[in-house]
């Protein structure tokens, strides 16, 4: 039997009453269902982000075998497609300690990209903060970490993840994940809040007409990185098996797994999106504080974090092959408790969403997310601040839930961009 048929079918003995009976034992009931529901989309949603993972691996192979515009475009594609889903898991972090230790492996940002590969000489030569902001690895087969010599001749998925990550103890030194390899399927984006995403020629792959040197050092990164990132979904995928550690943790206490999810979509909302994400950038009005900014995809990934918020209090949830998921929902649960707080909740989440589609139709068609929040930019400026308000609106709103459904204290994510804006121009 299959995973899904296996969930699906517990699922439905679950529901077969009514979410609507006040009684504390059916109310138990229907919080571990909302749960496993919880779960089961979880797994879902990894697994699509391994699968698009996969084939972004199979592109690569194809971009290092057969160096063209061509191949360079599809691994581009591949690596966008691959964003999506991956995105909409984002709201997992928060509330579940499993996801939010292993995230750093896959989607940290930003990076000091001088640490991987060459870089344009506005960037800099050196940096207070970080000793290998140039160290160029794709250029040097010895590095110093922490003031000793460190063999890189060989650039494997053991060496970045166990060597190179944070290497130094510096955060900004980002050698895997989604934006380690974006930088090298495109390059720095040089453009300032100018138009243009980076611009890589694919002869940087191309070791019988190599451009900025290195060619096979830095195919052999760029495979590396999508190796180790297909593995660490593998990972991921793992523990949301029914019996895998993720699924097992939340679904223990049901009433502390519904404050999970709250967290999950609060924390995301506020201090991680509308703050860290968006609201700094808008402040500083600075394309370094772009999410995707090589690619100039941020947009798209913010649209679909927002997607996932959502999904979490709904339940519902479309693969990349089209299926729809749904199930026992927080939706649910609040109804039961307050209809007013769910219709308030639920508006909340249709308003960001329709101002993050409004961004996502400008970055489309207009200009990207990085001349957006330029200095300058009213409207473009507005349109993203649009899409903050909705995000804070709504982590108010998940707070109220919280009290509503006696949770308990949970302390959702805060930034300085929001509580502190002053703090950030010092």
């Amino acid at each position: 039997m299959t995973t899904s048929f296996l969930r699906n079918a517990a699922l439905a003995l679950v529901t077969a009453t009514s979410v609507l009976a006040l009684q504390p034992a059916q109310a138990a009931t229907d919080a571990a269902a909302v749960v496993k529901h919880y779960a089961d989309v979880a797994f879902a949603k990894y697994s699509d982000a391994l699968t698009t993972a996969e084939t972004l691996d199979k592109a690569v192979d194809a971009l290092i075998a057969t160096p063209s515009e061509a191949t360079l475009k599809a691994a581009r594609e591949a690596w966008l497609a691959a964003r999506n889903p991956y995105q909409e898991t984002e709201v997992y972090r928060f509330g579940n300690p499993i996801v939010d230790e292993w995230e750093g492996k896959v989607n940290a940002w930003p990076l000091d990209e001088g640490l991987i590969d060459y870089v344009d000489p506005s960037y800099g030569t050196e940096s207070d903060e970080n000793a290998l902001f140039t160290a160029n690895v794709i250029a040097n087969k010895t590095i110093k970490i922490d003031g000793k010599d460190v063999d890189a001749t060989n650039i494997t998925p053991e060496f970045l993840s166990g060597t190179l990550q944070e290497a130094g103890g510096i955060e900004a030194n980002v050698a895997t994940g989604y934006h380690a390899i974006e930088f090298l399927l495109w390059g720095q984006d040089l453009n300032g809040t100018g138009p243009g995403a980076g611009n890589r020629p694919y002869t940087d792959y191309d070791t019988k007409n190599c451009t900025n040197g290195n060619c096979d050092r830095r195919a052999t990164y760029l495979k590396a990185a999508t190796d180790l990132l297909v593995s660490d979904l593998k990972d991921m995928v793992a523990n949301w098996t029914p019996d895998g550690a993720a699924t097992k943790n939340i679904e223990a206490d049901p009433k502390a797994g519904l404050g999970a999810i709250l967290t999950g979509m609060g924390s995301l909302s506020y201090g991680e999106l509308a703050g860290e994400r968006m609201k700094l950038g808008l402040l500083l009005h600075d394309p370094e504080e772009e999410h995707d900014c090589f690619s100039d995809n941020t947009y798209n990934s913010h649209l679909h974090d927002a997607i996932g918020i959502q999904a979490a209090y709904t339940g519902e949830y479309t693969r990349v092959d089209g299926t729809k998921l749904t199930g026992p929902s927080l939706s649910e649960i609040v109804a039961a408790k307050d209809p007013a707080l769910d219709k308030e909740m639920k508006e909340k989440l249709a308003t960001t969403m329709a101002a993050m589609e409004a961004m996502a139709k400008r970055g489309q068609t207009v200009e990207a997310y990085d001349q957006m929040i330029g200095e300058g930019n009213t409207e473009g400026n507005a349109v993203v601040q649009a899409a903050i308000d909705g995000l804070v609106a709504q982590a108010k709103t998940v707070e109220r839930v919280i009290a509503s459904l006696d949770l308990g204290a949970i302390e959702l994510e805060g930034s300085d961009s929001l509580d502190n804006p002053n703090a950030v121009f010092k």
